[in-house]
């Protein structure tokens, strides 16, 4: 059994320390911006936009919303298949008074040849915000959507044009922001807003025969959750490793929230003790780096294939009663991105017990995304919404 290989401590100066509280003067500060990456934002600003996308929940949930940006373009792009991310966007936007646009990835010419900036700076004329996805090649699709920002931004300087259009990330191959800020409400809604605090989380590979999924999620979710102060445990095989940008960050920010990171090869050890799970597939690393500038369909079918092979190789990596049973009292929360294979991520029992909860973990998007659109658009925020 692989020995679990913890890679930083629990410095006890910092174990008194608490989440931050809002700020109106961060809020404020954030006006015009674009969340990219979780990292690109520090906590106090993290915490701003929690703050707001709770509220909008409140005022959703007592039908007391306001439209505070009618009649405005949102535009997403999406260069990979969605179902929650892409309907969050739509009730979004709609709810705050917008009209959304999604556009195909396929149907631009940028597998012509434009370039993300050109594509940026066409968008950009009538968008009044953005949004892509581009999540499954390593080294892409982050730099894919800067390059949009640039393009936007290059686009409204020429023309003076004093339009906000803020680039929202919807899943890249580095991180999925609206996703694990979602996962993190929702861990908020069902154990307090500092109950992460000293908590084991465990964020696993799981066993996957329909593709090879990008690496974002739980490269957001270990960049995200150790921030606040938790025993945040990554367990995969050998040959899923994640970035190492991730895993710097993971480190980085449990050392100063006085949490701790653990990266184990052993699931059940990953469950063992654990307030909360988050099974999910991923890609091998070492191949899923050969997609990088691979164009011929036949070379990606057939290395799709070698990944599903390798993937096939650790079938016993499941989310199942017996694993749930090592968590605490037997009843850890359940956490999932959607969609999970059934029968091989996580037994049909553990999904059949959480449906609602994957469902209301999924819902807190639609309130991230809101305030991610209202943070960089809408002036004066805090007031409006009274906070």
């Amino acid at each position: 059994m692989p020995a679990k290989k913890t890679t930083t401590k629990k410095p006890a100066k910092t174990l008194k320390a608490k989440a931050p509280r809002f700020d109106k003067k961060v809020l404020k500060s954030l006006y015009g911006k674009s969340l990219l990456l979780t990292t690109d934002w520090n906590t106090a600003e993290i915490e701003a936009l929690l703050t707001v996308a709770d509220r909008f929940a409140a005022l959703d949930r007592k039908n007391k919303l306001k439209a505070l940006l009618p009649n405005q373009l949102a535009y997403a792009m999406f260069f990979d298949n969605s179902t929650r991310t892409k309907s969050a966007w739509a009730g979004a936007s709609t709810r705050l008074g917008m009209m959304p646009v999604i556009v195909d990835g396929s149907s631009t010419q940028v597998a012509h040849g434009e370039t993300a900036s050109e594509t940026g700076a066409m968008l950009g004329m009538n968008s009044h915000a953005m949004g892509v996805r581009h999540d499954m090649v390593l080294g892409e699709g982050n730099a894919f959507m800067r390059d949009v920002k640039r393009g936007i931004d290059e686009y409204l300087a020429s023309t003076k044009n004093p339009r906000k259009v803020p680039v929202v990330n919807l899943q890249c191959d580095i991180d999925h922001p609206t996703q694990t800020l979602a996962d993190l409400m929702w861990l908020r809604e069902n154990f307090g807003k500092d109950g992460l605090r000293g908590k084991k989380v465990a964020v696993s590979w799981a066993y996957s025969p329909s593709y090879a999924k990008p690496l974002s999620v739980p490269q957001g979710l270990i960049m995200l959750l150790t921030r606040y102060g938790a025993d945040i445990t990554l367990a995969h095989p050998k040959g899923y490793e994640l970035m190492d940008q991730c895993l710097d960050a993971a480190k980085k920010n449990s050392e100063e929230s006085g949490g701790k990171f653990t990266v184990t090869n052993n699931m059940d050890q990953a469950f063992e003790g654990a307030i909360a799970v988050y099974p999910k597939s991923w890609g091998p690393y070492d191949l899923m780096l050969k997609r990088v500038g691979e164009n011929d369909k036949a070379a990606l079918a057939a290395l799709e294939k070698q990944m599903l092979a390798m993937n096939a190789k650790h079938k016993d990596w499941i989310c199942n009663e017996e694993r749930m049973a090592k968590t605490v009292k037997g009843n850890a929360l359940y956490l999932h991105c959607l969609p999970a294979d059934i029968g091989a991520e996580v037994s049909p029992g553990v999904m059949q017990k959480h449906v609602v909860n994957v469902a209301r973990e999924a819902n807190w998007k639609v309130y991230v995304i809101m305030a991610m659109l209202a943070i960089g658009k809408v002036p004066n925020l805090g007031a409006k919404l009274g906070l």
